[in-house]
């Protein structure tokens, strides 16, 4: 375990237990979440009696099953150092700005505070978040995501018993068409309004649910959107502003069957079909990173 949670690989129970700004009640078990960011630890917030039943079971016409415990809430730990008070308050900022361009239609809402984190070396400033649990399919804006492939998707959600309702079928189809439309123009206005877009791009980073919404489950990796030839990358070499927008793209295009016009302003500049050519040839430089096997805020996101 490194002295600095921020660059451990993974934490277990214990080390959550063991940070000065958790008591240590009984009441719940941190368990890591199957998924993880590259920017956040994410650890399931469990029930002990919840992890109980799945361990042993229960009997259920004389069948035992091993439900898998549902989280409560998901606790992100955030990995960004932070220079000043100010800083990390700015990123606060920037998270509460996505809350209210995207509403919680379409975000898993998260409750993010500042502790001072205690370590051997001192103390510094560390973001955390307690999120909403938001069960669903990780949507990926570069899969096919046709009729087929997204009644597959609620077919595994539901374990296909809406799937012998056509009626059913088509009204769930008909909601994702609408809260895409709603999504997509949600975030156009926060890159209108305030030049800021939330990442689309990292794989797991939106879910569609049994009910058909969309959400975005990785809030706090928030670019700011120039209106310029230039391509800028994250700190670790991923022009993500230039995915994330044509991730919106996408989602518009397969999700609510309209014409992307790349002559409108979002559009204008990040689909030109030369600098897509120049993002993709810096995409390359960073597979491995954004392996959607290796790399996952939880969602599927951090």
């Amino acid at each position: 375990m490194a002295d600095d949670i921020r660059d451990s690989a993974n934490l277990t129970h214990e080390n959550v237990l063991a940070l000065n700004f958790i008591r240590n009640s009984g009441r719940y078990i941190y368990r890591r979440h199957y998924r993880f960011g590259l920017r956040s630890h994410i650890m399931e917030v469990l029930r002990p009696e919840a992890v109980h039943m799945e361990q042993t079971g229960v009997l259920i016409d004389k069948i035992r099953w091993f439900p898998k415990a549902r989280p409560i809430k998901m606790l992100r730990i955030f990995r960004a150092r932070f220079n000043s008070l100010e800083d990390a308050l700015l990123e606060l900022k920037r998270v509460k700005m996505t809350l209210t361009f995207l509403t919680p239609d379409h975000v898993a809402l998260s409750d993010e505070f500042l502790v001072s984190y205690k370590k051997t070396s001192g103390s510094e400033i560390l973001l955390c978040g307690l999120q909403e649990y938001v069960e669903g399919e990780i949507l990926d804006p570069w899969a096919l995501l046709d009729r087929t492939h997204l009644l597959s998707m609620w077919q595994d959600m539901t374990s296909g018993a809406t799937l012998k309702s056509d009626t059913a079928a088509r009204k769930w189809l008909s909601r994702i068409k609408t809260q895409a439309g709603r999504f997509v123009e949600k975030t156009k206005n926060m890159i209108h309004e305030q030049g800021h877009v939330p990442d689309l791009a990292g794989f797991g980073n939106l879910l569609v649910t049994p009910a058909g919404d969309i959400k975005l489950v990785d809030i706090n990796n928030i670019s700011k959107v120039n209106f310029d030839a230039v391509i800028r990358i994250d700190g670790r070499g991923y022009p993500v502003c230039d995915k994330s927008i044509e991730a919106l793209a996408l989602l518009e295009k397969k999700l609510t069957g309209r014409a992307v016009d790349r002559t409108e302003p979002v559009y204008r500049i990040f689909l030109d079909p030369i600098r897509m050519q120049a993002v993709r040839n810096i995409e390359e430089k960073c597979k491995p990173i954004h392996n959607p096997e290796s790399a996952n805020p939880y969602g599927a996101g951090p």
